[in-house]
């Protein structure tokens, strides 16, 4: 087999350009630019896959949104994350099969099929990014934290493949035929190097730290909705299991002035965690004032979960436990508070009405009426706070906004995204409690113990309570010392790989392939010279 038809060859030749049999006898005047374009989408993918990992913890959100628009439960956001998982794969290996052309000079000749299908990759992430400013903007400030979790080890990975791919640019210093475009192929190196090796300077992460504050405690977002159906009281009793110190919930009030537990609250309230299509057509649309408590305990909340498997858990239960989730139905803020006080576990919860004046009056009364321990009683909903404080002084006041006016001893509840890890570490000193929600992964769960939240409300609370220390944690001192050796190794590295470059470029320079040596250039220095540069 002749060196141009090696199967290595003819793999990367084939595949890029679909010319399977002998290179390109083609001069394709754009092959530079569009390996600029292969290797933007590539950069552009990898970019919107990690914004789609680090949204992973808000997942819920994406589906929820969707069931209310499009009155359909479906997991739109696993799909999301299959197609950018699809997209980001083809390009990045659309690119390295690009680079197998540069090392075994071959032409750059890409397929339109292969044009088409990066264009439309590219459509894709363009309309992602879109959504979420448009749709979804509070997501943002998530990608920054994740950062501070990420960062260090993302530094030593684009230094390794600085140091992987600096024998290209250091062939393409040598073949340029001008002072003027060695000078800008130098320059862009340096520049774009010393930014990597010097980033660690502006890196800050809480997990840089020599002592580990303790672990915060967890606080059940509606139960233990992964292991059974939110909002239900085998949701609850999953969640003590859990060592929660909190049940999280949300209250709305009866056409007979009942407290009980619902999330959802705008139109056809109860139709994504019930059965009111089947049971009670005629109530589909009602608000919780236009049904009695009679007519909400005969409907089923929990056959959805079986159905829907939100968070893809079901499976891992048995079947004992796959039966009780089918069965359960909708209870009170009574039960709720009886089974708290049984376990000394606080009761925390928000109102959703138009009417929180007669919510607030319905709620205080049922939870003074239960004889539950007031200090219990994590009291959230801003409207009726002073009427509240007069009523059942009692209840521990928290609030969901960050003000200047928190004092020690105060209680504070926001989502995590919402306050930098500086101003959760400033609170905690000042003695003030910071719980954050919805923490699900590992990494974030991580981010906010080093920087010393006191607790977390979170949907995976079997998963957290596992978790004896953070992800990572690392004294500053051997941080500092890490990315010295690491930037220092890829300096010799890249500086040996520099020197045998212009050795060989000086004792053995390159004549081509042996099409090129007889005279039917394939790929010449010359032609080579400009690509390497704009690469």
């Amino acid at each position: 087999m002749s060196q141009e038809n090696s199967c290595c060859r003819v793999c990367s030749r084939g595949l890029y350009s679909c010319h399977w049999r002998e290179p390109s006898e083609n001069k394709r005047k754009h092959a530079c630019c569009w390996f600029s374009v292969v290797t933007l989408a590539s950069l552009l993918s990898l970019c919107w896959m990690y914004i789609c990992l680090v949204a992973f913890n808000d997942r819920e959100d994406v589906n929820w949104q969707g069931f209310t628009k499009l009155k359909r439960w479906v997991n739109w956001f696993m799909v999301l994350i299959i197609v950018s998982a699809v997209i980001t794969s083809y390009c990045v290996l659309l690119l390295l099969f690009a680079l197998f052309q540069v090392a075994l000079k071959e032409p750059l000749d890409l397929h339109w099929l292969h044009k088409i299908l990066v264009f439309f990759g590219v459509m894709f992430i363009t309309f992602g990014v879109v959504g979420i400013s448009l749709q979804w903007k509070q997501e943002w400030p998530t990608v920054p934290l994740s950062l501070q979790a990420t960062g260090p080890f993302l530094q030593f990975g684009a230094v390794g493949a600085l140091t992987l791919l600096s024998p290209l640019v250091f062939r393409s210093f040598y073949v340029a035929e001008t002072a003027w475009s060695r000078a800008v192929i130098a320059l862009a190196f340096v520049a774009v190097s010393a930014a990597i090796f010097l980033c660690p300077l502006a890196i800050q992460s809480p997990c840089l730290l020599s002592e580990l504050p303790v672990k915060p405690e967890l606080i059940g977002h509606r139960g233990a909705p992964m292991l059974a159906p939110e909002n239900t009281m085998m949701s609850f009793n999953s969640s003590i299991a859990c060592g929660v110190t909190a049940f999280e919930t949300d209250v709305q009030i009866s056409k007979d002035k009942i407290p009980f537990l619902m999330h959802d609250n705008h139109s056809e309230f109860l139709s994504r965690t019930t059965n009111v299509k089947e049971k009670l057509p005629d109530k589909l649309s009602s608000s919780s004032y236009n049904i009695t408590w009679e007519e909400l305990q005969t409907l089923n909340a929990g056959e959805w979960f079986l159905k829907t498997d939100p968070f893809h858990s079901v499976s891992q239960l048995p079947e004992d436990e796959r039966k009780a989730a089918g069965n359960q139905t909708i209870p009170s803020l009574r039960e709720l508070l009886d089974l708290a006080q049984e376990h000394n576990i606080s009761v925390m919860f928000d109102l959703y009405s138009s009417n929180q004046k007669d919510d607030t009056n319905h709620t205080v009364s049922t939870i003074l009426g239960s004889g539950i321990n007031p200090r219990l009683i994590l009291w959230l909903p801003p409207a009726e706070r002073e009427a509240v404080i007069s009523t059942a002084p009692g209840f521990i006041q928290v609030y969901n906004k960050d003000t200047d006016r928190l004092k020690k001893g105060d209680h504070l509840n926001v989502k995590y995204s919402n306050l930098s890890t500086k101003r959760i570490s400033e609170l905690r000193q000042k003695n003030v409690s910071v719980n954050l929600w919805v923490v699900n992964e590992r990494w974030l769960f991580s981010l906010l113990w080093c920087a010393g939240a006191s607790s977390v409300t979170t949907n995976s609370c079997h998963l957290l309570k596992e978790m004896d220390r953070p992800d990572w944690v690392m004294a500053p001192l051997t941080y500092r010392i890490a990315w010295i050796v690491v930037d220092v190794l890829s300096f010799l590295i890249m500086t040996g790989l520099f020197i045998w470059q212009r050795r060989t470029h000086v004792l053995c320079p390159r004549r081509g392939t042996e099409t090129q040596r007889n005279n039917t250039p394939a790929w010449s220095d010359k032609e080579l010279s400009p690509f390497l540069t704009t690469g």
